[in-house]
Order: structure tokens, then C-alpha cells, then sequence
């Protein structure tokens, strides 16, 4: 199973869910990729924001890699997609090119709240959750996540 994690700027949220599902897949000894991305351009190549790199040294995560943007051609290699909120559902949705695409695309609060579209606040520009509650949700999500797909 590959999944691909989905925030505004790939350097807080979807890096964080990223680092915590390989953790997982490694444990559990599940094939297949996981990787994040985002849609601003104001942030590609970045590296994940340091209050995340931060937070995540916590949990003994390490956030590597550079921020990139969410591509078409991600839906050929992504068997799921979880999106943190409206705005990054409704652009990965857009760029759907049929059904069997857009059949990938899930809010990811749905994981442990079905049917619900929350979405999971951005801790960096919202504050409306700190980094660590972050951390603890998505480490929810991506337990039945793994739990599923094993």
C-alpha cells in the first residue's frame, strides 16, 4: 500500500504523518511507500519547519527531506491520499482525472472519525492545536492506518 500525506506547505502536518506511517510500516514489517506533499510554492524545497523538527525529536521522529508539490502523476503511485483539510481535499480533487482518482482522495481525520471531514488545524498558522496535539492525533491516524492495511 503506498499513501501520500497531504498539507498546505508539506512542512509541518503531512511530513509528521509521513515520518510517524514509515515508522509503522517498518514495525510492522508493511511494504510500501509513504511520502507527503503539498500545494504552495512558497515553500518547495524547504525543509520541514524546525518547531516541527523540534516537536517531532519528542516522539523520536526525524523529519527529513525537502517540501515538494502534490503532481497528477502522484495519483499513479499513491493508493491513498489523506488530505488535513478543505482547502487541500478540494485541490487534490481538482486535479483528479477520473473517478479511480478521486476515489483515493480522503480527508484524513475520517480515519478515526468516519464521515465526519474535520480537518486537523495547522499548528504552525492556525494555532488552534499545538505541535504535540498534532503529533498525538496523527499518531492515532496512522496506528489504524497500519492496523488496516496489516
Amino acid at each position: 500500500m503506498n499513501v501520500l500525506f497531504i498539507c498546505n506547505g508539506n512542512i509541518c502536518r503531512s511530513p509528521i504523518a509521513e515520518a510517524l506511517l514509515k515508522k509503522k510500516f517498518e514495525e510492522h514489517n508493511i511494504e510500501g511507500l509513504v511520502d507527503s506533499a503539498g500545494f504552495s510554492p512558497n515553500s518547495i524545497n524547504d525543509p520541514p519547519d524546525s518547531r516541527a523538527i523540534q516537536a517531532a525529536k519528542k516522539y523520536n521522529l526525524e523529519l527529513k527531506g525537502y517540501s515538494r508539490l502534490f503532481a497528477k502523476k502522484d495519483f499513479d503511485t499513491f493508493d491513498r491520499i489523506y488530505c488535513m483539510d478543505t482547502r487541500n481535499y478540494q485541490d487534490v480533487k481538482y486535479l483528479a482525472r477520473n473517478k479511480a482518482d478521486r476515489d483515493k482522495i480522503h480527508y484524513i481525520m475520517n480515519v478515526i472519525e468516519p464521515g465526519s471531514n474535520k480537518v486537523l488545524p495547522d499548528p504552525i498558522h492556525s494555532g488552534t492545536l499545538s505541535i504535540d496535539d498534532v503529533i498525538e492525533i496523527i499518531d492515532n491516524i496512522t496506528d489504524v492506518i497500519a492496523k488496516n492495511i496489516k
